[in-house]
């Protein structure tokens, strides 16, 4: 069938043997190195080398510089998340209803958990991969409910066994004295919302959390929220966190923190204290600076649209270009000078310091003599007009490694998490000079 179509688009006079070649075609000839999965990379340096046929491997980059680009995109952007964010706080994946349909969506949660991110509200992406998912409470379900007259079921067993308490009742008696630490009116809070809580409570009472903003956070979400929780308590549960989906994230995170030591000492509840703070809305690497500048609460944070859809550079411009062919080496010259390629069929190595940071990415000829630590190389920087410089290296590493020779696969492949631990290692290794997201110093090649 496919051949069948390609008959019907290409020129009339493409010859029969064409369409019998693309019959017989494999990939037994054909060689395939890369950078582990999870690599730093840096502009210039190859990604993937592929050796065969012309032929083949003409067929081959479409899909390859498919495959490659949209994944380093994603797992780039969501580290730079995590770099901002520092490792205390947690990431969690939410772009699925904005990503670029399904497909788009699918593979932004799994590169994102490569980059740093801890978990994704993805749950297919869950089921395929094993990504850690999570997912908080939705403002149509607090809008569900307008009594605690709709509560149902409404009795809940103490966490150590004994007889049912009516969780509603046992909420509503607690709502006087929150509000009153508060300085709430009672009668401002919403019955519809503080009937929502109590009833996700009675379902999930190991579980339970506060989605705080659908009618106003400081006079009903947060001593309705606290009510529940301080119910649950006095039957042996601990509510696990609250949500923040709009208004100043940074300043209610301070002012919700601070109710929150207030209700942990004034009811003698210490663990009140610490629940946590989750806020989503739009969050940008500029919005989460300004989080870190003010002093923010928060615990975690749930990206979607500035994650998935990389807004800050949508596309990655990973070329696959010809270097050698009949062992002739091939070099591209254009006007656009940043677009000429480097001939050869090269391998790289990334030099390490004596601190252990890399300190620049050295590509030399396959046929060339391997570098070694504490070698003196003389090498000419790309972007240097050719002025050479004499570098010694602690370290040397040999980035590329052969995953695919005679048709078969020839290395093992990583699980997911391998490749996740492998790139946050690899970040961690970049010295601060390199890591900083606004002006790095440009690492040399």
């Amino acid at each position: 069938a496919d051949i069948a179509y390609l008959r019907s688009v290409l020129p009339s006079t493409t010859e029969d043997a064409f369409f019998e070649y693309l019959c017989t075609v494999d990939a037994s000839e054909v060689t395939v190195s890369s950078v582990p999965e999870g690599s730093v990379v840096f502009s210039r340096v190859p990604l993937l080398q592929v050796k065969g046929p012309l032929l083949v491997v003409q067929l081959l980059e479409t899909t390859l510089l498919c495959l490659v680009s949209y994944a380093s995109l994603v797992a780039t952007n969501a580290a730079r998340f995590r770099l901002l964010a520092g490792p205390a706080t947690k990431l969690m994946e939410m772009g699925l209803r904005r990503a670029q349909g399904p497909d788009g969506g699918l593979s932004a949660s799994k590169y994102s958990y490569i980059g740093g991110f801890d978990c994704t509200s993805n749950v297919l992406a869950g089921k395929l991969y094993g990504i850690p998912v999570q997912g908080t409470v939705a403002h149509s379900f607090i809008m569900s409910f307008t009594s605690l007259a709709e509560v149902e079921p409404r009795v809940l067993a103490p966490a150590a066994g004994g007889e049912p308490v009516d969780l509603p009742s046992l909420a509503e008696s607690w709502l006087p004295r929150v509000c009153e630490l508060l300085q709430v009116s009672p009668g401002k809070v919403n019955r519809g919302e503080l009937a929502a809580f109590v009833s996700y409570a009675v379902s999930f009472p190991r579980n339970f959390q506060g989605l705080l903003d659908t009618y106003c956070v400081m006079r009903s979400g947060l001593p309705n929220f606290c009510a529940v929780a301080l119910a649950l308590n006095e039957l042996g549960y601990r509510a696990i966190g609250v949500r923040l989906d709009s208004g100043d994230l940074a300043q209610q995170s301070k002012e919700i923190r601070q109710v929150f030591r207030a209700c942990s000492a004034r009811f003698q509840v210490p663990w009140f204290e610490t629940i946590s703070i989750v806020v989503s809305n739009d969050i940008s690497e500029r919005i989460l600076e300004d989080f870190i500048r003010e002093g923010s609460e928060i615990d975690v944070l749930g990206i979607g649209t500035n994650l998935v859809t990389c807004p800050l550079q949508p596309s990655l411009g990973c070329v696959y270009k010809l270097v050698k062919v009949n062992d002739s080496p091939c070099l591209k010259l254009t006007e656009d000078e940043e677009k000429m390629t480097i001939p050869g069929v090269k391998r790289v190595y990334r030099l390490y310091d004596a601190a252990g940071h890399p300190f620049m990415d050295l590509m030399a000829l396959e046929e060339e003599p391997l570098p070694s630590a504490g070698q003196e190389l003389t090498v000419y920087v790309l972007g240097e007009n050719g002025e050479a410089r004499k570098v010694k290296a602690a370290t040397v590493e040999a980035l590329h490694r052969t995953y695919f020779r005679d048709g078969q696969v020839c290395a093992a492949l990583p699980s997911l998490p391998q490749v996740r631990s492998h790139a946050q290692a690899a970040l961690s290794r970049l010295s601060p000079a390199h890591r900083r997201l606004r002006e790095p110093e440009p690492y040399p090649v």
